[in-house]
């Protein structure tokens, strides 16, 4: 085939050996399987930022360290050079989680490098050793289908307890290997302590994996994962060996205002008492010291 404009420079580098076959193109990358040395591994090839749109990024972008106040002000801003450094910020997102969920033991692909916009990575493959089929696109047992919800829910829990959550989590972006189900693509992955949107985020891809396994196990849709690992996450209790039940039931208690407004001023009023204390005790202690 063609070599692709962006793999050129690795072929010249010795980083790989050989572009095999692409195998797949979508608005944020093309992905070709790749030959290094006696190794076959896909090549991510992020699109040119001309051809891709910045607009529905602010709310997974929430909450993201910026490296510079510099960069910082021309991001939201929004300058030619801030654009640029989205670009940058973007692409880097997916290497760092990468990385920092694979030694958090989550199942994504193993990163190999990120050279001249390029991330290479670990080719997932079926039990044939043939590139693996997206979760959407397998027919399953119940049995396995409630056997991947449950090895799915644990991966979203550790990338929980790791700091992140996918963000867009869905059928698309799951691949079926030879040992389960993998996930991939992360550019828009979220701080999920930084961002304000982290739990609606959450939920969505909760609620997007368990729609497409209760096709196949029904008694999966009436599960509430997603609050029940979110409400441990905020109490600091959420650890990767938790078990979850995906039993939750919302607290419904009413708010007594008028007892929380009597706290408060009885707290004010307590406050005052200690203080007025305080001040007549020093006027004494001055007193006695004349």
């Amino acid at each position: 085939m063609r070599t692709p404009e962006g793999l050129q420079p690795l072929l010249d580098d010795g980083i790989i050996d050989e572009v095999v076959r692409q195998l797949k193109s979508g608005k944020e990358a093309s992905v070709y399987v790749v030959r290094c040395g006696a190794e076959i591994r896909c090549a991510k090839v992020y699109k040119d930022m001309a051809q891709r749109s910045f607009q529905q990024r602010a709310q997974y972008q929430e909450g993201r360290k910026v490296r510079g106040s510099r960069n910082a002000r021309a991001m939201a801003k929004s300058t030619r050079y801030g654009r640029k450094e989205q670009e940058v910020a973007w692409k880097n997102t997916e290497v760092d989680a990468l990385y920092q969920l694979v030694a958090a033991g989550v199942r994504v692909p193993k990163p190999f490098g990120f050279f001249n916009g390029v991330l290479l990575m670990d080719l997932v493959t079926d039990l044939d050793g043939q590139s693996a089929p997206r979760l959407g696109e397998v027919t399953l047992s119940a049995d396995l289908a409630l056997e991947y919800h449950g090895i799915l829910i644990e991966q979203i829990v550790r990338m929980l307890c790791s700091g992140l959550i996918h963000g867009d989590l869905s059928e698309f972006n799951v691949l079926v290997g030879a040992d389960g189900p993998v996930i991939i693509d992360l550019p828009q992955a979220v701080n999920a302590a930084g961002n304000n949107s982290a739990f609606a985020m959450l939920d969505r891809d909760v609620r997007n994996v368990t729609a497409t396994l209760g096709r196949f196990a029904p008694e999966l849709l009436d599960t509430q994962y997603a609050a029940e690992m979110w409400a441990l996450f905020e109490l600091g209790e959420l650890k990767p060996e938790t078990q979850l039940t995906g039993l939750f039931a919302k607290d419904e208690t009413v708010t007594d205002v008028g007892e929380v407004m009597l706290a408060i001023d009885e707290a004010r009023e307590e406050a005052i008492r200690r203080e007025q204390g305080r001040v007549e005790a020093l006027a004494r202690e001055r007193g006695e010291s004349r």
